[in-house]
């Protein structure tokens, strides 16, 4: 469910921290459009902004008025947020002024409104700024900081801008449904290294990007979520419980802990079938080993099928199968594993034109009362049209459980 943000720039110092917040939205999934006041330019130009959003940047109420792109603008938006969000730009909008792009795009919009503040501290504290966040807050917009810090020039104060990380975490929460409130959901992501030597080891391609997206997507429809991570080249998401895991045995057991009392386990981790049997305390040297040499493997845990075997099992167990097959075959694979893993849902995908260490996934979503759903899009539309259908079978058996009668 990706979701359609606009990003309104004040005319601060801060502006050039909203090129990471910018970046950050993109990075997750949302689709951004980007509408700075004039004044905004004057710290970031609007090729960055273009750059970073891969949209046309407007700041004039008359720019292509065909269009009417102000109506356009605030009706295309889900959410819009201001970063920074200046002094002047507040009293602006908590006069209804529609003197410029952006605020004229607030007027022309029903979508909620989440706030970055970020000004001098004399100016944070003036009784005219806080009548006019309270104007605004009583219109229902949302305020996330200032916090104090280091302020243009040597002053230090309350006004410096919430950092971008957390203002993309919160933006991507904003409006969407809590669903998963009260539930606790354990994600397993990326790819496990088994050692050969302290220098090398087997591994596979998992990125951990499709795990990292469910971790996200989960916490922002408000679970509890526990992400225990192999190896990944993605940033890791704040906001969540994380648990280092780097080879299968290791993994197995941050599983098996983290599941205790948990709704649901997505276990997106790639984990290595085999693992050297003696892998060695030193480097194993080229010229010892010869032309050609032989590593005695052994199988790995089964880690999945053990879990929905314990006592650990949660309610909801989501398992993944990286194929390379695709339609029928692809379906027939997915759904054979799902039955002997013993899992509730598997996603299966088609990993032969390089879903890994990509943004972008096309799976099929299959589970045994249902037919196969595509999933396709950013990692993170995924992520949220798997958790749709976990919130669905945790529902359903919530309800089941409350109709059960009293022995």
């Amino acid at each position: 469910m990706s979701r359609n943000i606009l990003v309104g720039v004040g005319g601060g110092i801060a502006a050039y921290k909203t090129c990471e917040i910018v970046r950050g939205l993109t990075r997750s999934g949302a689709r951004v459009r980007v509408a700075p006041t004039p004044a905004a330019l004057r710290f970031v130009g609007a090729p960055t902004w273009e750059a970073l959003s891969h949209a046309p940047v407007e700041t004039d109420v008359f720019a292509r008025v065909d269009e009417v792109l102000h109506v356009e603008l605030g009706q295309w938006a889900d959410l819009i947020l201001i970063a920074p969000a200046t002094a002047d730009l507040l009293s602006r909008s908590a006069a209804g002024r529609a003197d410029d792009l952006l605020t004229a795009s607030l007027l022309a919009s029903r979508a909620p409104v989440l706030a970055a503040p970020a000004m001098h501290t004399a100016m944070w504290e003036n009784p005219a700024t806080a009548a006019n966040i309270q104007t605004l807050r009583d219109r229902g917009w949302e305020f996330l900081g200032p916090v104090s810090g280091a302020l243009t020039g040597a002053d230090s104060g309350m006004g410096r801008m919430f950092d971008p990380e957390s203002i993309v975490e919160r933006a991507l929460a904003t409006g969407r449904p809590q669903d998963l409130r009260g539930r606790r959901i354990v994600v397993t992501a990326g790819g496990t290294h088994e050692d050969i030597d302290p220098v090398r080891f087997i591994g596979n391609r998992s990125s951990g990007r499709q795990g990292i997206a469910v971790a996200e997507a989960a916490r922002d429809r408000g679970a509890e979520v526990t992400l225990i991570a192999a190896h990944v080249d993605a940033p890791l998401p704040a906001g969540v419980h994380l648990v280092q895991a780097l080879s299968a045995e290791r993994l197995q057991r941050s599983v098996h802990e983290a599941c205790v009392g948990a709704d649901a386990l997505v276990m997106v981790a790639a984990v290595c079938d085999y693992r050297p049997t003696r892998p060695g305390a030193h480097k194993l040297k080229k010229h010892d080993l010869g032309e050609t040499t032989s590593l005695e493997l052994t199988v790995t845990p089964d880690i999945l099928a053990g879990l929905t075997a314990s006592a650990e099992r949660p309610p909801v167990v989501v398992g993944f199968a990286a194929e390379t097959a695709s339609g029928a075959a692809l379906e027939r694979l997915g759904t054979g594993k799902r039955r002997a893993k013993g899992c509730d849902l598997l996603v299966a995908n088609d990993v032969t034109d390089g879903v890994f260490g990509t943004d972008e996934n096309h799976a099929l979503l299959l589970a045994a009362d249902a037919p196969p759903l595509e999933l396709h899009g950013h990692k993170r539309e995924v992520a949220d049209g798997l958790l749709d259908a976990v919130t669905a079978l945790l529902e359903r058996q919530s309800t089941s459980t409350q109709k059960e009668p009293l022995s």
